[in-house]
């Protein structure tokens, strides 16, 4: 029987956890993965607990058969993958039952070798002829959605299990709401739904708040509860009635596919399978939806510039950069020297170059509560995780700070890069998506408006404009770009603008001096200063000569830019910004 012709009448109880049990039962900190070639009894016993239990499903023993995990060459991996699935393959066949098996896929820790990895272990298991896939334990879908998208001419059955913590987000930042909904618009996709990461009451009460009547199978696979680590080895609390309880009444609400993760062994889903009722329902909508309702824009001073309700104009946003210690005084008298120019917006850059400055966000927040400015501090993804990413959002937010310029952000230095790691949960996309997600649950009433960055420079300018594309996509409102100094960038810019339709405003720079041009130059990434705009500063000029050259230039990048820009960002060095009166 196939698996969609099963769940037409059927609900499915699957295995139980594999891991923990093996950890358990063998009392070892392999990984269990290894087995499979060094000791296939093991995996095989395993696996004959569960379907003797009563599981209609088992997951083959791949969780980490991956080159990372498993410290290989896909070769090796294939091969491991092959004996996991031979032994599957063997217990179903000895017990003589009608038992599925799924080819178990799990996260790959390192994203830069997902995009083929994820498919090349899934069409080993197809060559092998198993057709039923399970992606579990994922936070989202950005790095297997490839593989999966590529598997769509193959006949497969696709189960897609998402992990989030009791509040009912992922390690990603993003809501169980809005990872189901993605899920469910997949079509490759034929089942969707949760494992691990909560025990069996958090995750009753998260898949309350979610409407099932979504087109695709539900899964529902929760931990035995939270473990204690007792001597290196984690230990959970036998809680097999209280499990049981909560997984039929999941299964009473909707859900299709129910067993268990991490803690679970085969007495769970032995009295699971012996009290649940299979009888297939049918699904009904509920008075919960997962269709979003947008956020309305509210009284966002620098919103209503940028949509032309207060004025129609170029859009001026300057950059203050925060002091790398704790005296602030030049960037609070040139906060003030702005409160009487016709700026739009401030801006405070996130320690750029991966150097330690006041954090970009307390810098805005003291600037608005002095000032009369509207600000908006650039938020980085080097040094801070999704938990704490959506800490301080939350933080800015109830400080009434609702504008935000979200970067990917500098590397830090190799100098100090053995004792400091950046964290690069995700890029500048995957930021804005959690904002978007947060701005549709939470901030509804006033949600953040945020922009990205352009690099006109990259080497190829299809590459930014399809991340332009993303970012747009994601809910970015408005772009700022790289310094411009040539007319050739302002082209690149222009044909940007013309492809995408974004808000850009272009970044002026205006140099004070030969020596700060010549740093800029040779020590900042990013930012392509031409001989000739260095030839231009005086060897020896005094600092009025300096400015004066800077503006000459600034000028020109203005009339290179005025026909297509929504506006310009400018970044004076050390917060000269009396400069800006006489550019504009």
């Amino acid at each position: 029987m196939f698996i969609k012709d099963y769940l037409k009448h059927h609900k499915l109880v699957t295995d139980g956890a594999f891991g923990t049990y093996y950890a358990e039962k063998y009392q070892t900190q392999e990984m269990p993965e290894t087995a499979n070639i060094q000791y296939p009894e093991r995996v095989l016993e395993i696996h004959r607990s569960y379907i003797e239990s009563g599981a209609k499903l088992i997951r083959t023993n791949t969780f980490a058969s991956n080159t990372l995990l498993l410290h290989s060459n896909l070769q090796v991996v294939k091969e491991n993958i092959r004996s996991a699935v031979k032994l599957a393959k063997q217990a179903v066949l000895e017990s003589k039952k009608e038992v599925f098996i799924a080819g178990d896929i799990g996260p790959i820790p390192d994203f830069k070798y997902t995009d083929e990895q994820y498919y090349e272990i899934a069409k080993t298991f197809l060559e092998e002829d198993i057709h039923i896939l399970t992606f579990e334990t994922f936070a989202d879908l950005e790095h297997i959605l490839p593989a999966i998208q590529k598997l769509k001419q193959e006949d497969v059955f696709l189960m897609v299990q998402f992990s989030v913590n009791q509040f009912g987000y992922s390690n990603s930042g993003f809501s169980v709401k809005r990872l189901i909904k993605e899920a469910a618009s997949i079509a490759e996709i034929d089942a969707v739904g949760l494992n691990c990461g909560v025990g069996p009451g958090h995750m009753a009460q998260i898949l309350d708040k979610i409407d099932l009547n979504h087109g695709k199978y539900a899964i529902s696979l929760p931990n035995a509860g939270y473990p204690k680590l007792i001597r290196n080895h984690m230990k959970f609390t036998d809680n097999q009635t209280y499990f049981v309880q909560k997984l039929q009444e999941m299964a009473g609400k909707g859900m299709d596919i129910v067993g268990g993760c991490c803690g679970t062994n085969p007495s769970y889903i032995q009295k699971l399978a012996s009290v649940l009722d299979l009888t297939q329902q049918k699904k009904h909508s509920s008075e919960i939806h997962t269709s979003i309702t947008m956020p309305h824009k509210t009284e966002n001073g620098f919103f209503r510039h940028l949509d032309g309700s207060l004025k129609k104009k170029k859009l001026i946003a300057v950059e203050l950069a925060p002091p790398a210690n704790v005296n602030d005084e030049k960037l609070m008298e040139a906060a003030h020297i702005l409160e009487t120019a016709d700026v739009d917006v401030v801006t405070f850059p996130d320690s750029p170059s991966g150097r330690t400055r006041v954090d970009s966000v307390l810098m805005a927040e003291k600037v608005k509560r002095e000032t009369n400015l509207n600000v908006m501090p650039h938020i980085c993804c080097r040094d801070k995780n999704a938990i704490a990413m959506r800490s301080l959002l939350m933080g800015a937010q109830i400080n009434n700070i609702h504008n935000m310029l979200i970067i990917t952000g500098d590397p830090i230095p190799v100098v100090v890069r053995q004792t400091i790691k950046g964290v690069f949960n995700f890029d500048a996309v995957g930021l804005m998506k959690i904002i978007k997600d947060m701005n549709e649950e939470i901030f509804m009433d006033d949600p953040l408006v945020y922009g990205g960055a352009i690099n006109q420079g990259r080497a190829n300018l299809d590459v930014e404009i399809k991340r332009v594309k993303r970012k747009m996509e994601a809910g970015a409102e408005f772009f700022f770009t790289q310094p411009v100094f040539s007319k050739e960038e302002a082209q690149r810019i222009r044909q940007i603008k013309e492809e995408t339709g974004a808000r850009i405003l272009c970044g002026i720079m205006p140099f004070i001096s030969r020596k700060n041009a010549l740093f800029m130059k040779n020590e900042i990434a990013g930012i392509t200063v031409t001989d000739e705009i260095v030839n231009r500063y005086p060897e020896s000029g005094t600092k009025e000569e300096g400015e004066a050259v800077g503006i000459s230039i600034a000028k020109e990048v203005i009339s290179y830019v005025e026909d297509f820009a929504d506006g310009y960002y400018f970044s004076f060095p050390f917060n000269r910004v009396h400069m800006l009166d006489k550019i504009l």
